[in-house]
């Protein structure tokens, strides 16, 4: 077969934080025979569950999930290695006839997932170490001019305080001799089979926002400071990227008597919103995403979801590979 009949429909829901997402997931896969797969950078790692709001087993409620405690801490989550952990999880479930329900917190790994991954040269650590030291011999924003002056397009995306983000956009034009939005272009494979239909939470922002503090609350109820504190003595490293996740930073400093819980819990709630709002305005660009106004553990919600699921060809109960749309 060929063409749009040939496709197997994956579903995607897109939403901030503390948007429903997870509740959502596991609605849907009850009703239309589906599993749910994680699209969430910080689920990846083992042992740093109640700061990252992973469903516990409760929650699930007998629904398989996948891309959840799949790195250990020490490891590095990114882009294209969950590409290729998510292409094996949606081969398992094509096999075993499962609709994929992704909840997508991360939206880059959304885009790679479908979109493919462009053919960017590996990291060069000669060559970080040499603007690292060039940024520390210049004054302030010395690698934002540089990055200006080789690519202006992405050097406006880029803050001049993020220099993570600057040298890797500096690398790349480096390496491939041309500047990196191009070079994002090149060699991309979307991925092919599927068709994905996207599902987007928009709730009100007050009502967001009061969500995002209930559930931090919920959350240290639920023994987020002794995970951290149970995480620093296990003696894994403090330089281990989960430990700046939103909470973890925050938590780990009260531990060390450097801010006072109170404190801690407001600029996570802060945080917390900021991180919100950057993820809305990165799935305002998602193309193809048709969006609902709530919560997605709102009955109204979910019933419009899957009417409009159902609007696209999904039927209630019936394997995904059954079920080209």
């Amino acid at each position: 077969m060929s063409g749009k009949n040939a496709l197997l429909p994956l579903v995607a829901i897109v939403g901030p934080t503390a948007s429903g997402k997870s509740a959502l997931g596991v609605w849907l896969a009850e009703r239309l025979g589906g599993e749910v797969v994680a699209c969430d950078s910080t689920q990846l790692y083992r042992g740093f569950d109640v700061g990252t709001a992973k469903p516990n087993a409760s929650e699930r409620r007998g629904i398989p999930h996948h891309l959840i405690d799949v790195l250990d801490p020490k490891d590095e989550a990114t882009a294209g290695g969950y590409r290729q952990l998510a292409l094996a999880a949606l081969q398992d479930l094509r096999h075993r006839k499962r609709l994929p329900i992704l909840t997508v917190g991360t939206g880059l790994y959304l885009r790679v997932l479908l979109e493919g991954l462009a053919d960017v040269p590996l990291r060069s650590e000669e060559l970080r170490g040499r603007l690292r030291a060039s940024a520390e011999e210049h004054a302030p924003g010395h690698l934002h001019r540089v990055l200006e002056r080789l690519d202006p397009e992405a050097a406006q995306k880029i803050a001049p305080a993020d220099e993570q983000k600057l040298i890797r956009a500096i690398e790349v034009c480096i390496l491939t001799r041309k500047p990196i939005s191009e070079a994002h272009l090149a060699g991309r494979t979307p991925l092919e089979d599927w068709r994905a239909l996207k599902v987007g939470l928009m709730p009100a922002r007050e009502k967001l926002y009061e969500r995002i503090h209930a559930r931090m609350d919920t959350m240290l109820e639920r023994g987020w400071l002794r995970e951290v504190q149970a995480l620093l003595e296990s003696g894994l490293s403090e330089n281990a990227k989960p430990f700046d996740f939103i909470g973890y930073r925050e938590l780990r400093a009260v531990l060390h008597g450097k801010i006072s819980l109170q404190e801690a819990r407001g600029a996570i709630q802060q945080a917390t919103r900021r991180y919100a709002k950057r993820q809305l305005t990165w799935f305002r660009k998602e193309p193809g995403v048709h969006w609902f106004s709530g919560f997605g553990d709102n009955a109204g919600v979910q019933g419009g979801v899957l009417a409009w699921l159902q609007s696209q060809g999904l039927e209630a109960g019936r394997g995904a590979a059954e079920r080209g749309v």
